[in-house]
C-alpha cells in the first residue's frame, strides 16, 4: 500500500498539485469554527452563528455547479482568480467589522457564492495526470491528505481565537486562501488541462443515478460532520482548546481510515459499509460528553469518512464523460454544502434548546440515513472491482466520405 502511494507521489506534478490545492482549501477546515466562535461572541447566540454558517454554505451550494461549469467556458484560471478575490474580501470584512446579524448573513452568503472551485478543478485534473489504475488510489490519497485540513484547521483556529482573537482566526484563513489560491492557479497543470464544453443543460448530469446517489450521500455525511462540529464546540465553549483537539482526533481517524482502506475493492456495498462506520461512531459519541469518550468515538467515526469520500469520487468519475466531470463534482460539493448548512442550523437550534448532546445525537441521525441511502440504492452503485474508474471519453460524430 505504501509503495503504491509512494509511486503516485513520484508521478510528475502529483505531489505539487496535492500540496497546492490543500493549502488553498485549508480555510475549509478553519472558517466554520472561526465563524461560529466569532459570530457567537458578537451576538451571544449559537443559533445565529449557525445561521451565518448556513448562509455561507447555501452560497457555496448555489455556486458549486455554476462556477464548475464556467471553468469549461472561460477556463480554470480566470474563474479561480475572480472567485478567490471576492471570497477573500468577504471573509476579511466579516473579521474586521462588528456588524448586525443581517450583514453577517449577507457577507457569509457572498463568501459562499464566490468560494473558489478548487475541489472540482483538481478532481477534473487528476484523471489527466495518472493512468486509470492509479486513479482510485489517488482519490483515496487525496481524501486522506485533505484530513490534514480538518486535523490542523480546528486546532489552529481554536488556538488563535482563544490566545489572540476570533478576528485573527478568520484573517489567517484568508491568508491561506489567497496564498494557496495563487500557488494552485500558477500550477502548470491548471493551464494545461482544458475542460471541454458540456453538452448537457445545467443540472442534466443529475439525471445519472450514480451522480444523484453521490450527491445525496455527500449531503448526509457532511450534515453529520457539521452537526457534530457545532455540538463539540458547544460542549467545551470558548475558554478551552479541547474542542479543537476533539475535532482534530475526529479528522485523524479519517486520515487513518483513508490510508488503511484506500486499496480495498469497490463493490456495490462499499459506500454503505463505510458510512456504517461513521454512523456507529457518532451514535456512540452521543452517549457522553466526556473529553476522552468523544475522542475515542469520534476517532472510530472518522475512520469511515475518507474511505467513503474516495468511493464516492471513484463511482462518480467512472459514470460521467470528461466534459461533465467538473459539473458533477460541483453538484457533489453542492450536496455536501447543503448538508453543512442544514447540519449547522439544526445543531444550533438544538444546542440553544436542548444542549450540546442533542446536537451530537442529530449528527448520528444524519449518518444513519447516510448509511441507509446507499444500501437501498446499491443497484445504482457501480461495481468497480477490476474496472477502469476514469471518466468516459468525450466522443463526437465525424463525417465519413
Amino acid at each position: 500500500m505504501s509503495a503504491s502511494y509512494s509511486d503516485l507521489l513520484k508521478t510528475q506534478g502529483v505531489a505539487r498539485i496535492i500540496a497546492a490545492q490543500l493549502t488553498a482549501r485549508f480555510p475549509g477546515g478553519m472558517l466554520s469554527l472561526a465563524f461560529l466562535l466569532h459570530v457567537e461572541q458578537v451576538h451571544s447566540s449559537y443559533a445565529l452563528a449557525g445561521a451565518v454558517l448556513g448562509a455561507t454554505s447555501i452560497g457555496q451550494a448555489i455556486a458549486g455547479p455554476l462556477t464548475s461549469r464556467l471553468m469549461g467556458r472561460l477556463g480554470m484560471r480566470p474563474v479561480l482568480v475572480a472567485t478567490t478575490t471576492v471570497c477573500a474580501a468577504s471573509i476579511t470584512t466579516i473579521a474586521l467589522a462588528a456588524l448586525p446579524i443581517v450583514s453577517y448573513l449577507a457577507l457569509g452568503f457572498l463568501a459562499g457564492l464566490s468560494w473558489p472551485p478548487i475541489q472540482p478543478a483538481v478532481r477534473t485534473i487528476y484523471p489527466k495526470m495518472v493512468n486509470s489504475t492509479q486513479l482510485t488510489p489517488l482519490f483515496s490519497l487525496d481524501a486522506s491528505a485533505q484530513e490534514i485540513i480538518w486535523v490542523l484547521g480546528p486546532v489552529i483556529t481554536t488556538f488563535v481565537a482563544i490566545q489572540i482573537s476570533t478576528s485573527y482566526a478568520i484573517l489567517l484563513a484568508a491568508v491561506f486562501m489567497v496564498a494557496g489560491g495563487i500557488w494552485f492557479i500558477l500550477s502548470p497543470e491548471v493551464g494545461q488541462v482544458r475542460i471541454p464544453l458540456a453538452r448537457r443543460k445545467l443540472g442534466g448530469v443529475l439525471k445519472l443515478p450514480t451522480v444523484l446517489l453521490g450527491t445525496v450521500v455527500g449531503f448526509l455525511m457532511v450534515g453529520a460532520v457539521a452537526a457534530v462540529e457545532a455540538g463539540v464546540v458547544a460542549v467545551f465553549g470558548h475558554g478551552s482548546p479541547d474542542a479543537g483537539w476533539v475535532l482534530a482526533v475526529f479528522a485523524a481517524g479519517s486520515l487513518v481510515g483513508g490510508l488503511w482502506m484506500g486499496h480495498l475493492p469497490i463493490g456495490p456495498w462499499a459506500l454503505a459499509s463505510r458510512m456504517a462506520i461513521v454512523f456507529v461512531g457518532l451514535a456512540l459519541a452521543a452517549i457522553s460528553t466526556n473529553f476522552w469518550w468523544l475522542c475515542g468515538m469520534l476517532f472510530v467515526s472518522g475512520v469511515g469518512i475518507a474511505p467513503a469520500l474516495a468511493v464516492l469520487f471513484s463511482i462518480v468519475s467512472s459514470s460521467v464523460k470528461f466534459s461533465d466531470t467538473a459539473e458533477a463534482y460541483g453538484w457533489i460539493g453542492t450536496g455536501q454544502l447543503i448538508g453543512a448548512a442544514l447540519g449547522s442550523a439544526v445543531a444550533g437550534i438544538l444546542i440553544d434548546g436542548y444542549g450540546a448532546q442533542a446536537a451530537i445525537a442529530s449528527a448520528g441521525v444524519f449518518a444513519l440515513f447516510g448509511t441507509l441511502v446507499p444500501a437501498l440504492g446499491r443497484r445504482w452503485h457501480p461495481d468497480l472491482r477490476g474496472r477502469d474508474v476514469g471518466p468516459i471519453p468525450d466522443t463526437e460524430p465525424i463525417q465519413v466520405l
